[in-house]
């Protein structure tokens, strides 16, 4: 038998002990959002410290202002790239808990009418079950080989779930020790539960706020209505006129830097199957919205965006209450993609919003944060050995998708350190992350370990 099919036969031998190894970090309350629960985050930090160190990686807990980081390291100059592997065991909170069928921290096994088996608990699969397939991998590789096939850095942070403000004043203060040749991070889905998928595009993110102010106070809709301005109205005619009858975002030089996709990418998204009325189906929708013209893959993944997260002004309170408010608020966020500038998309926005103020009328912004698009070079080599160690286990090719959403740290591993990111993860859609009955498919953790695996195996060849 050759390394890789024996590090790949202890895998299936140790699956049992594997799956007790999570259970007992799933048994650990590490709910990073809530003070009550700081010793659980720091239990978590130093359970996944010792395990590293059993395993022979050098590991160990690192103090933050926040909860903990566990870096490890097990570097001996081989060939290939020393990666870095990112994960994070903090978890959500779990209310509402009377929606649990069982206590969210005493993980089971149940199977399904399908035969099917899950692991049910909080973490099971953001990000405990993910992050520990990749251990396992390690585990099983330094058990038949008293190594790892290329150099391993482990990154563990306890504030994912908290928007991670620890991190980036972590990683400054330790860029030299954390700097590798690249990263991975397993926090990442699939397309199907038998298709395995590397994710290749990150939206970028805008946030902003606006209040808008008209009379000093709320007024009489009697006697001042039709006379003075109405910031509800204001508000609602800004969010009117963001998007064109072609469902086209408005703001001057939008468009700058959306890079549309490859023809044989496109062919493969077409192959995908992916369907509109199952999608908006699941929702409880039916009818599409977006650019027209564009495939429903290109809304959520490479077009880019400018949704209202809120709004609000006046009376909202039971009844009515004839009143014409003195101000109104709303939240805004634009998802971006291509080569997109976040600062020029808030200040065509903010432009925008000027536009549509009244001269007796007033409007005060408020920056909620903003972040560029990534993507993966389609030739870059580790995505060519990602893809071929996913298609040897799973016997498909990997789906090569986008995400709709944003992984602050992949961002951060670029500017900061200048690494690509390798994005390979085995949750599903029905995982129920953050919600309550959260689950993880035991064929993810499994199949999870041996395509990690594979994957480090690819990596060390020339």
């Amino acid at each position: 038998m050759s390394t890789i099919d024996t590090v790949l036969a202890r895998i299936d031998a140790d699956l049992d002990t594997s799956l007790s190894r999570l259970f007992e970090l799933l048994k650990i309350k590490s709910i990073s959002t809530d003070p009550a629960y700081a010793a659980e985050c720091r239990s978590a930090a130093g359970w996944l410290a010792k395990e590293l160190s059993d395993i022979g990686i050098a590991a160990s807990v690192r103090d933050t202002d926040g909860h903990p980081m566990v870096v490890g390291h097990w570097k001996n100059g081989k060939p290939g790239p020393h990666v870095l592997f990112y994960g994070h065991y903090d978890v959500q909170p779990v209310d509402p808990i009377d929606l649990w069928h069982r206590d969210p921290f005493e993980p089971s096994v149940l199977t399904r009418e399908d035969g099917s088996k899950i692991i049910v608990a909080r973490g099971a699969s953001d990000d405990k079950g993910q992050l520990m397939t990749f251990v396992e991998a390690a585990r099983a590789y330094m058990a038949v080989t008293g190594d790892l096939p290329v150099d391993v850095s482990i990154l563990l942070e306890g504030e994912e779930e908290t928007g991670s403000p620890s991190l980036h004043p972590f990683l400054e203060a330790n860029r030299d020790e954390l700097t590798c040749d690249l990263a991975l991070v397993c926090d990442t889905s699939m397309w199907d539960a038998d298709t395995p998928a590397i994710s290749v595009m990150l939206r970028g993110l805008v946030g902003d706020e606006i209040t808008v102010r008209a009379a000093s106070r709320d007024l009489h809709s009697g006697h001042y209505g039709g006379s003075a301005q109405n910031p509800n109205h204001i508000v609602g005619a800004i969010i009117g006129g963001l998007h064109d009858d072609a469902g086209r975002i408005t703001l001057d030089g939008f468009y700058d830097g959306v890079i549309e996709m490859p023809d044989d990418v496109m062919a493969t998204w077409n192959a995908l199957g992916f369907s509109t009325d199952v999608f908006l189906g699941d929702i409880g929708l039916k009818t599409p919205r977006g650019e027209t013209g564009r495939l429903p893959l290109e809304h959520i993944w490479t077009r880019p965006t400018a949704e209202v997260n809120g709004m609000w002004g006046g009376y909202t309170g039971a009844g009515s209450k004839t009143v014409i408010p003195a101000e109104a608020h709303a939240k805004f966020t634009f998802r971006l993609v291509g080569d997109q500038d976040p600062d020029k998309i808030r200040a065509a926005f903010r432009s925008y919003v000027h536009s549509k103020i009244p001269g007796d009328c007033s409007v005060e912004f408020k920056d909620h944060g903003g972040s560029p698009a990534l993507r993966l070079d389609f030739n870059m080599p580790a995505l060519e050995k990602g893809k071929k160690a996913l298609q040897d286990e799973w016997g498909k090719d990997a789906a090569l998708i986008g995400m709709g959403g944003s992984i602050p740290i992949v961002g951060d591993f670029k500017r900061m350190l200048d690494m690509d990111t390798l994005l390979i993860g085995f949750s599903l859609e029905d995982d129920q992350i953050h919600s309550p009955n959260e689950k993880y498919n035991l064929a993810s953790f499994h199949k999870g370990i041996r395509s990690w695996a594979r994957v480090l195996d690819e990596l060390s060849r020339r």
